[in-house]
């Protein structure tokens, strides 16, 4: 079977023809369920670290340990270790789950690895209360830490399946419809895959407040958005901390943080007084966004929604349907809006609500490439951007960091980063589109003829008619106005640096009052 192969590789080095097969080896080849190399901490134990699964040993070998040991040595690595990191997968990886994907893994080694692949084995293992019905509504899924979140909904005449391009593809249709929604009327989204955690008891605030870079809220309903870094001052994951009262606190990141997150707090924990409980699998969730949400909520529930009785960045528990919830009042897709959080046996008869409210204004659900989009119009940095490759001031996010509130974990790197060159930022780009490629991350961007970084995130803004996209790049080119180019299906394309999102750069519209403006110009 490899003598074709093995006769190529003789003919281009003939020496090996000369030495001969000395010795046959036939060995295992590890296939992970992802396909990639468990490397790091394992979770839940400390200083217990994973090397494994490497399917190309000797190709991948040298520069995983290198990032390994590192990662041993000093408390982080250099690169990005997200897609290695054994603390990627949860319970839900059981045996038997983990023998269908090695297969699964096995007969994908050589296909093209299209963008947003997906794999579909050993699938639903962590199914939402709400599966069923957005199944039903036409959801096209995604699996994120073992959870099944809509990527996008599928309308009219458009098959309810995957569809694979390096193009533009088949769902951007699909997409530019539920952009509109949210920005026109209503959109409601199931993001119960956010991890959720509360941390409780007389010692919390002191706790929570030591390992945060941002000042904590001081009044019980306040909403803060912040970072955990690591030592060398670099980030490890972007939080929202919502204080429910004086001595509890509820913690809301991304689905794949949930067992570094658990592992943070329960490393850091000295000998406080406190409880670390991980809601995720218990509690479930909803997004309402869009110019219509008040009214949506309001005709679901007896709360006042004003800005005097429910202010922007604030949260408080309010009945839904006869069922009691928290309800945050903020918007990553940068509308008037809300989340709701409770319980995983309620949030259906709440959806079920809340659509048949929407009926009368047009509701519509949307997915995760959707919310993408939307926090790329309105420039907020996402999981690509911040990583434990880049420091705060690096990332452009020093706005949500509070230096005089006392040592925090990395604070003196934070400090030392801010007194000396950046050797890179992250800019906000508009890209001019030529309607057949958006791009799909990665990509390199240059200064005139010279290379200067390239694109973390990349979304076509569909309010905008423009390509937005996040680029790591050097200081001289991130300045706003600044000429540059994009290198997209082998063309370069005229882009520019932004100095404020392209949607509502002022954020009026998450902070819009009852009986003002219901709809964007």
């Amino acid at each position: 079977r490899i003598m074709p192969w093995l006769e190529n590789a003789m003919g281009r080095m003939p020496v090996l023809a000369e030495l001969g097969i000395k010795r046959e080896v036939h060995g295992a080849i590890s296939h992970p369920p992802d396909g990639n190399p468990l490397i790091g901490p394992a979770a839940g134990v400390r200083n217990y670290w994973c090397c494994c699964g490497t399917q190309i040993g000797i190709g991948w070998g040298p520069g995983l340990t290198r990032e390994l040991a590192r990662w041993m040595g000093h408390g982080a690595a250099n690169i990005s270790m997200r897609e290695f990191d054994p603390r990627r997968f949860g319970p839900y990886a059981t045996k038997e789950w983990q023998v269908v994907k090695a297969r699964e893994d096995y007969c994908l080694r050589h296909e093209i690895p299209f963008p947003h692949f997906n794999r579909q084995a050993g699938r639903p293992v962590k199914p939402s209360p709400l599966y069923e019905r957005l199944q039903q509504g036409g959801a096209v899924f995604e699996e994120v830490f073992g959870h099944e979140r809509a990527r996008w909904f599928a309308r009219e005449s458009l098959e309810q399946r995957d569809y694979y391009s390096f193009r533009r593809p088949a769902w951007h249709d699909m997409v530019a419809f539920e952009t509109q929604a949210v920005r026109t009327r209503v959109g409601i989204m199931d993001i119960t895959a956010f991890t959720k955690v509360e941390v409780a008891g007389p010692d919390a605030e002191a706790f929570v407040d030591r390992l945060v870079a941002n000042r904590l809220p001081r009044k019980s309903g306040g909403i803060a958005l912040t970072h955990l870094l690591n030592v060398r001052g670099r980030i490890e994951l972007e939080t929202t901390v919502v204080r429910l009262a004086d001595d509890r606190f509820y913690l809301v990141c991304a689905a794949f943080f949930e067992q570094r997150l658990m592992d943070h707090l329960r490393f850091q924990r000295k000998h406080e007084s406190l409880s670390i409980i991980n809601r995720s699998s218990d509690w479930a969730a909803l997004a309402l966004q869009g110019p219509k949400a008040r009214a949506v909520l309001s005709a679901c529930t007896d709360a006042p929604l004003d800005n005097a009785a429910f202010r922007w960045l604030s949260a408080r528990e309010i009945t839904i349907a006869g069922t009691p919830m928290l309800a945050l009042r903020l918007s990553y897709g940068g509308e008037l809006g809300w989340e709701i959080h409770g319980p995983n046996e309620h949030i259906l008869t709440v959806y079920d609500a809340l659509w048949a409210a929407g009926a009368a204004h047009g509701i519509a659900n949307y997915g995760s490439f959707t919310m993408n989009a939307l926090r790329m119009e309105k420039g907020f940095k996402g999981a690509a951007e911040l990583t434990n490759e880049v420091t705060l001031p690096e990332a452009d996010v020093m706005r949500f960091v509070n230096l005089e509130k006392g040592d925090f974990p990395g604070s003196e790197a934070t400090r030392a980063a801010l007194e000396q060159p950046l050797p890179w930022v992250c800019a906000y780009l508009q890209i001019e589109p030529d309607g057949h490629w958006d791009g799909n991350g990665g990509e390199a961007v240059r200064l005139g003829d010279t290379v200067v970084g390239s694109t973390s995130s990349i979304a076509f803004g569909h309010t905008v008619g423009k390509i937005l996209a996040f680029a790591y790049v050097k200081p001289q080119a991130a300045v706003p106005g600044t000429q540059l180019e994009v290198y997209l299906n082998e063309a370069w394309r005229s882009a520019v640096v932004l100095s404020e999102a392209v949607v509502d750069p002022q954020s009026l519209l998450p902070r819009v009052d009852a009986g003002a403006r219901q709809a964007p110009a």
